[in-house]
């Protein structure tokens, strides 16, 4: 029988920290970088900047411009949006078969046959005039969108939602007003078909192969396997309980310099809050949907990580009309050594530059 290697804390958060490309070795470009991390999750909130440029610039540095992410979408084609996330464009033979199942909700799915002539209106529109906003499509379902949050009767824009979903439709690009949709077939290159079971094998070596290190099963977003399986090698981390996968490509690789990086509430290395803190011991919440009076870090809270440690959390706002990135607090998990300090304050310097603005320290 053969054993299962234990791993320390360290050296597990060392493999998440490198699977996430926030080592000194940086990747070299957009496509390098979202095809290493799989999805960049969609967040409009601007407290600092878009999570998406944040991702970016946090891996790429200072050459990120996010002027040259919309032409990689919008352009190039080499990016995707699907499920409130972009993807490389190189993954898309892995979500074809889900997308070929239709909506995974058995109410919406009767929901388009009670509305079948509406989806034929919407896409006849969308073929004979291209690209369109949900605002340009005329609403011309039979059966409204029920539902008790914002969705409600909504109808236009459920259905595009559901199309997408499907694979009929696609998300074209975005600008200051939203999205823009047309048909999949003018968005999406032809790609090899893949069968259910490739597809889902690829899902899950590509999120194992991002994370670094992950539970059997564990929080996912949507659309992506919340099971590794037995995909990679399995390992346990001393001092956590159960069993964990690892990359075997990251297991024994040599791991680069370490340096320090300000992320993005909704950044991969963080998102699931319970592997934050059995890999980290990080205490970590988004606040921005709490009382003012409640918050501990703030609204828009950046992890600090140092090396393979979470240290701390900024409490920064971007104020575009002073031209001041200001910042309210740097929240010390525990008092910063010298380095550490120094290393934190240079990264809020390079942020700031990259934002093309001044840092203002209480």
């Amino acid at each position: 029988m053969t054993s299962v290697r234990t791993l320390s804390r360290a050296e597990a958060a060392r493999i998440a920290v490198r699977a996430q490309l926030l080592t000194a070795d940086r990747p070299g470009d957009i496509i390098e970088t979202v095809e290493s991390l799989t999805v960049l999750p969609i967040d409009p909130t601007t407290a600092i900047a878009p999570s998406v440029d944040l991702i970016l610039w946090s891996r790429i540095g200072w050459p990120y411009e996010p002027a040259d992410f919309r032409r990689l979408f919008r352009e190039d084609r080499q990016i995707f949006e699907w499920n409130g996330f972009f993807r490389p464009m190189s993954d898309l033979p892995l979500f074809l078969p889900l997308m070929r199942r239709g909506p995974r909700s058995a109410s919406a799915r009767d929901w388009v046959v009670a509305n079948d002539r509406f989806r034929r209106d919407i896409l006849m529109r969308l073929r004979d005039e291209g690209p369109l906003r949900p605002a340009d499509i005329a609403d011309t379902a039979a059966v409204p969108w029920r539902s008790t949050g914002w969705t409600n009767d909504r109808n236009v824009l459920q259905m595009l939602e559901i199309l997408v979903e499907s694979g009929e439709v696609a998300v074209d690009h975005r600008d200051a007003k939203g999205r823009w949709f047309d048909l999949a077939e003018r968005v999406y290159p032809a790609v090899s078909t893949l069968s259910d079971g490739e597809a889902a094998r690829g899902r899950t070596a590509r999120r194992l192969s991002a994370l670094g290190i992950a539970r059997r099963k564990e929080v996912a977003p949507p659309g992506e396997p919340v099971d590794v399986g037995d995909a990679g090698v399995e390992v346990t981390v001393d001092g956590v309980e159960g069993r964990w996968q690892v990359d075997p490509v990251l297991l024994d690789a040599e791991i680069p310099h370490l340096r320090s990086a300000l992320l993005s509430p909704h950044d991969r290395l963080v998102f699931d809050r319970v592997r934050l803190r059995e890999l980290f011991s990080f205490d970590y919440v988004l606040e921005m949907y709490k009382p003012a009076a409640t918050r501990r870090w703030g609204y828009f809270a950046l992890p600090i990580l140092h090396g393979d440690r979470l240290v701390g959390k900024l409490d920064a706002t971007l104020d575009r009309r002073a031209g001041t990135l200001r910042i309210n607090a740097v929240h010390e998990d525990e008092p910063f050594p010298a380095a550490v300090a120094e290393a934190v304050d240079a990264e809020v310097d390079e942020l700031a530059r990259w934002l093309g603005v001044e840092v203002s320290r209480r």
